[in-house]
């Protein structure tokens, strides 16, 4: 049976449009813990509405929530996530963030294609599944939601350990992906893991006239030392030991890379971007294969209008580091102490920030990965683009720990999406090729792997 083409599904597009909006105008802010339990309400309601049982468990931001529908000779889990990230600074939204707004072609709101966008477009294919199988779906489809993603999901990992024989499949459609301007799906079959720390760093219990610069050290200072050894002017971390557990890419991995189209110019032309680190092929090598660490933001001492001759007291940094398969976050934390005890900075705290994420990757020869590569191909008309890793982090190592599954992220996503920023957007006929991917997708597994 030919996946359907978006022509054929106007009809569950639109309601999945109409869901959307409903959607997005539900505030559920996990890191302000607005709404959560109405986005979990609302996503409950429309999966029941397609036949799935859904249990709730609680979690210790939000719920977590399993749905189940289905049976045949494949099981697929798919993962999203119910919480957005916050509005913030609403001033620069062209249109309020959380009503669905439609401009050239493109839908605009907060969550409206992370990750609410990415759920409504699989549940629309769900539906054009079932109604091509007599209100059955040909598969067994388990479905993991939480609300809490956006905050480092501190509950997943334990939560999909305990309830890993509830979770079991063949292979999991991660909560992400996306779909290049011509028209070619993305395909990622892993992420970096991701560790964010604070240095802080004290001298004084009271800010000094900075004349005493002289005879007593800066806070700031020391905190400069201690990020300046952290690199070097290429990008490559310097601190001892961080790079001895990195995984060799396989030949898969080399492969693919190669075939990547770009350098990171359309990255650069989009966000203005002066200060490249890497272009040509070491552009996909270093997003893909490399460990980084980022400066993230920087506080301490006084910024405000003018000059004020100040020492200040205390000051703090804050960093992510995004790793890769082998790297273990809690052995990066203790070579980062022992590197800046090493270079005289051991009065410089290091402060973990939230839950770290470990890195995962697929085998990119995986039957579950070929049948998504292949579905992808059916629905769009075009070769996938198959990135080994995201840059970007996730929740995505439980899964491969406990349950043992590929998990591979294709979606409805845009270069210029702005996702976790003002005027997050998606495309709408990339909403509609989503929609087609899902029903391929399902179509595919439901003939068995």
């Amino acid at each position: 049976m030919t996946s359907p083409q978006p022509s054929d599904l106007t009809a569950h597009i639109a309601r999945g449009l109409s869901d959307l909006a409903e959607f997005v105008a539900i505030e559920s802010v996990s890191a302000q813990g607005r709404m959560l339990p109405e986005a979990a309400a609302y996503v409950t309601r429309l999966l029941e509405a397609e036949g799935f049982t859904v249990r709730q468990y609680p979690g210790t931001v939000a719920p977590v929530l399993v749905a189940e529908a289905g049976s045949g000779p494949t099981t697929l889990l798919i993962y999203n996530h119910y919480d957005v990230q916050p509005e913030d600074p609403t001033e620069l939204w062209d249109s309020p963030p959380f009503a669905l707004t439609e401009r050239d072609g493109r839908l605009y709101a907060r969550g409206v294609s992370d990750d609410k966008g990415e759920f409504i477009s699989r549940l629309a294919a769900v539906r054009a599944v079932r109604e091509r199988h007599g209100g059955q779906l040909p598969l067994r489809v388990r479905w993991l939601l939480e609300g809490e993603e956006e905050v480092g999901s501190p509950s997943l990992d334990a939560f999909v350990e305990s309830h890993a024989d509830e979770l079991r499949a063949d292979g999991c459609w991660w909560e992400f992906g996306s779909i290049t301007p011509e028209g070619r799906p993305v395909a990622s079959l892993g992420l970096k893991g991701v560790m964010c720390v604070e240095l802080r760093c004290r001298v004084a219990d009271s800010d000094l006239h900075s004349s005493l610069g002289a005879v007593i050290d800066n806070p700031l200072y020391r905190l400069a030392r201690a990020v300046a050894s952290l690199r070097d002017d290429t990008g490559r971390v310097t601190i001892p030991g961080f790079h001895d557990a990195v995984r060799d890419p396989s030949p898969a991995d080399l492969a693919a890379i190669a075939t990547i189209p770009g350098d990171g110019q359309a990255v650069r032309d989009t966000y203005g971007v002066t200060r490249p680190l890497a272009t040509g092929p070491d552009y996909f090598r270093r997003t893909n294969l490399l460990p980084v660490v980022n400066v993230n933001g920087w506080s301490g001492g006084y910024q405000g209008e003018g000059s004020k001759t100040v020492l200040p007291a205390h000051g703090s940094v804050k960093l992510d580091f995004r790793l890769v398969p082998d790297q273990d976050p809690e052995q990066i934390l203790a070579l980062l102490r022992a590197h800046l005890d090493t270079q005289g900075l051991s009065d410089v705290e290091v402060v973990e920030l939230e839950s770290h994420q470990k890195p995962a990757r697929a085998d990119a020869g995986h039957p579950f990965v070929v049948a998504c590569l292949e579905a992808a191909r059916e629905a769009h008309g075009a070769e996938p683009i198959i990135h080994p890793s995201s840059a970007a982090s996730g929740p995505m190592s439980p899964f491969n720990e406990f349950l043992g599954v590929p998990c591979v992220a294709m979606g409805i996503g845009n270069l210029a999406g702005r996702i976790h920023a003002p005027n997050e957007n998606i495309l709408k006929v990339h909403f509609e090729k989503g929609v087609a991917f899902g029903v391929a997708l399902l179509e595919r597994l439901g003939r068995g792997l």
